[in-house]
């Protein structure tokens, strides 16, 4: 009897040293993402000043480009692609230029470019006015369209309702008296794809519109668009012969199963209305715009199957957010194995893969849209690729921040961000100091953090919350264009666990979502262990 107990007690012993050190294991993990994490700041921020460098001196707006267009600001690049990002990238890392230069450039830019209302046109810096005489109508709908989705949207995914959120509803309360489904857009740029490029932007801003007011004339528009695409005559993939997968045409394949989410839950009627359309555009693609690894093809003619560019889309990604999307509506399996069957291949068929013919930005969104689809699959291998290509983005960079010199760089701030935050698992510090080293590692209902500094410091270590309910009131986290991903959300009424150097108490989630204080001594490593 007593030989039982006291090999009881040598399995409780043994159990508990094996806790102990499986728990180091991942503090240890946490220290080393935490100093990808630091690079993957110090890289935005850079990026940030860099670029803050180059602005006008005039008026502070950055020019569209370093090379032929520096006299300009424009709204679907310069607006759109990169002044969002340094806006994003001061929110994380530097609050006074946040609160003092990035709402200047704000104000500027909706008092200098707004041309129709409140729809911004291309100001020219050296003409200290409009760029063009005559106003197209055209460019005005592109550019404004563009600015929402690809640069106001993100902001407001990320910092709820703020100027910018502002600026992008009188933008589109403006678009709505002059466009109702757009297909009379000149594409001076980009052909016809532009047609289907505004409209997919539309939706995707109407979606999340429609969520964050719960206007009904935005569920309205929405409607409109979709039963437009969604039927016989204009299905995309029954009525044109040029279908782009990616950027500058799979807008629309986003677009319309964002607006099919939302009628999922706000009007079932015309979900079912919808349904065969979604499926048959989603299983044509499947078919005739894939290569053998799962991955679609720049361009293809979804009448006869033919490839028209061979070229990888490095914007994958994104249409296999719709794809995951209507699998977690439908339940769908063949759209999950889509998603399976495209991540199973990067580690080992597209390492340093030449996305975008030698540009960051084929880089950024590669790994932007894989972010966003690991977090649903998290599989060992797409882990091990995330780690490789970052690197490769990363290298693109200069010593003065700058990375290519053209409205893409933002991309790369935005991806680094992103990455960033994966390796700390959502947690930020109050006020961003870059000798700080903090990382995390989540292990099902706990995340384990290490934080560690050469200097003392004192601050609030943030966590991350439901971004998608908190800020855009979103139904459910469906994968999306320029989300950024939750990792360990925590919820504000919930009771967490928090353990600190092995002291232990029950905390609010709302006091870890407002900032947790901490102090560090010189040279002082911490370990933070929260569960839920």
């Amino acid at each position: 009897m007593f030989r039982h107990f006291y090999l009881l007690l040598f399995l409780l012993g043994s159990l508990k040293s094996w806790a102990q050190s499986n728990e180091q294991t991942y503090f240890d993990q946490a220290l080393a993402n935490g100093k990808v994490a630091n690079e993957a700041f110090l890289r935005s921020h850079r990026f940030l000043l860099g670029w803050l460098g180059k602005a006008d001196p005039a008026t502070g707006l950055i020019p569209r480009n370093l090379t032929q267009s520096t006299c300009i600001w424009n709204a679907w690049d310069a607006a759109a692609d990169n002044y969002p990002f340094m806006v994003m990238t001061a929110s994380m890392l530097d609050k006074p230029l946040f609160e003092g230069k990035m709402r200047e450039m704000l104000a500027t830019e909706t008092r200098l470019t707004s041309r129709v209302g409140r729809l911004p046109d291309t100001y020219s810096f050296c003409k200290k006015g409009f760029e063009n005489a005559v106003i197209d109508s055209s460019q005005l709908v592109f550019g404004s369209a563009e600015y929402m989705k690809d640069g106001l949207i993100p902001l407001t995914e990320w910092l709820g309702t703020s100027p910018w959120s502002e600026r992008m509803l009188g933008i589109l309360e403006d678009l709505d008296k002059i466009v109702d489904v757009p297909t009379q857009i000149k594409g001076s740029f980009f052909g016809n794809s532009a047609v289907v490029e505004v409209g997919g932007d539309l939706l995707q801003v109407l979606a999340r519109m429609y969520w964050l007011t719960k206007n009904p004339k935005w569920l309205a528009w929405g409607i409109q668009i979709g039963d437009y695409y969604l039927s016989e005559a204009h299905l995309p993939t029954r009525a044109l012969p040029r279908l782009r997968l990616r950027d500058h045409g799979c807008e629309i394949v986003s677009g319309l199963v964002e607006m099919y989410a939302v009628v999922s839950v706000a009007n079932s009627a015309k979900k079912k209305q919808w349904q065969p359309f979604i499926h048959e555009m989603l299983d044509t693609i499947l078919a005739k715009g894939r290569n053998e690894h799962g991955l679609f093809y720049d361009e293809v003619n979804p009448l006869t199957g033919e490839v028209l560019q061979k070229r990888i889309a490095d914007n994958f990604g994104y249409t296999l957010n719709a794809f995951y999307t209507v699998y977690l509506l439908d339940k769908q399996p063949t759209y999950r194995d889509a998603t399976l069957k495209a991540l199973s291949s990067l580690h080992a068929h597209y390492r340093n893969h030449d996305w975008e013919s030698g540009s960051a930005d084929g880089y950024a969104d590669a790994i932007e849209g894989t972010l966003n689809l690991y977090l649903r699959e998290p599989m060992a291998s797409t882990k091990d690729w995330l780690d490789s290509e970052i690197k490769v983005l990363w290298n693109f960079q200069k010593p003065d921040g700058i990375i290519e010199g053209w409205h893409g760089d933002g991309n790369f701030a935005r991806t680094s961000l992103m990455y960033a935050l994966w390796k700390t698992a959502g947690t930020q510090l109050s006020d961003w100091n870059q000798e700080v080293v903090y990382g995390a590692v989540t292990d099902n209902n706990t995340v384990y953090i290490t934080l560690s500094s050469p200097k003392a410091w004192s601050g609030k270590l943030v966590f991350g919350g439901q971004w998608h309910k908190q800020n855009l009131h979103l139904p459910f986290d469906y994968p999306r264009i320029n989300q950024f991903q939750e990792w360990f959300p925590i919820e504000a009424n919930k009771s967490y666990e928090l353990t600190i150097d092995g002291k232990s108490s029950k905390v609010k989630g709302a006091v870890l979502l407002a900032g947790y204080p901490l102090q560090l001594k010189p040279q002082q490593t911490i370990q933070v262990r929260c569960k839920r």
